[in-house]
């Protein structure tokens, strides 16, 4: 929403018996070298034993209240953004399928190290409607900001984002039951033109881990966007726009 963090309190549970103790030091490592990246201090957290692994961080930060980027300010004509490529949740479903070594996970492992960093500069730059693409999938993501705003949105399928291997780990079924849901829950929102086939619509709700992020920006503002986003090491990829209508109704073409 446009905050610079600055605090973060550690959430880990793990099984205290079985699970290594050099592998619970990465993984708090690791995620401390994020939070340093991101510019904040890990200042404390708590542990429990617990049988599966679980890790995060309780971050608190701070931002003008008037500086607040929401899903709730996108406005007709706007272009929608996306920051990372989509098709993380049947990329890793392949993998727990035995469909996919690990190795193929590099590029999809590197998209969610990326921080979305570039949200700290979109405010100063025209920007006032945004959001991350993660669990309930781009597009009900954009949905939650159609309907917030009270807009339509027109998204090309042909210009999203996709992991490599992404849509043929799909067409071979390979796809986790949140993405499924995603789809039953934006059925009745979304209108696809017949062209565009139904592995694309699955990807296009594929459920995120550590997604890009959604902006809707004002075309005067997208070649800033495109600079802050390239900047923070991502890549800004248009991927539709924002209409005055049907509010809260996504229209997905080929």
């Amino acid at each position: 929403m446009g905050a610079r963090p600055l605090t973060a309190l550690a959430l880990l549970a793990y099984p205290t018996a079985s699970l290594p103790r050099e592998v619970v030091s990465r993984i708090l490592q690791g995620g401390q070298d994020k939070i340093a990246e991101a510019g904040a201090a890990v200042i404390g957290g708590h542990t429990i034993d617990d049988d599966e692994p679980k890790f995060g961080y309780a971050v608190t930060g701070i931002v003008h209240p008037a500086r607040l980027l929401t899903k709730a300010a996108a406005r007709p004509g706007d272009v929608i953004v996306l920051t990372k490529p989509i098709g993380v949740g049947v990329l890793t479903t392949a993998l727990r399928d035995e469909a996919l070594v690990s190795a193929a996970l590099t590029g999809a492992m590197d998209t969610m190290r990326r921080l979305n960093t570039a949200g700290t500069r979109l405010w100063e730059i025209g920007v006032r409607a945004a959001t991350d693409i993660t669990g309930f999938g781009l597009l009900g993501h954009v949905l939650e900001m159609a309907t917030e705003s009270r807009v339509g949105v027109i998204i090309e399928a042909s210009r999203v984002p996709v992991l490599p291997l992404a849509r043929e780990l799909a067409e071979a079924d390979h796809v986790p039951g949140g993405t499924r849901r995603n789809a039953a829950f934006v059925a009745g929102s979304v209108d696809f033109d017949p062209g565009v086939d139904d592995t694309t619509r699955l990807i296009l709700v594929d459920a995120v881990t550590s997604g890009g992020l959604l902006i809707a920006s004002p075309p005067s503002s997208l070649a800033l966007v495109k600079q802050a986003v390239e900047k923070a090491g991502s890549e800004a990829a248009v991927i539709g726009r924002v209409t005055d209508g049907p509010k809260g109704r996504i229209q997905v073409r080929p």
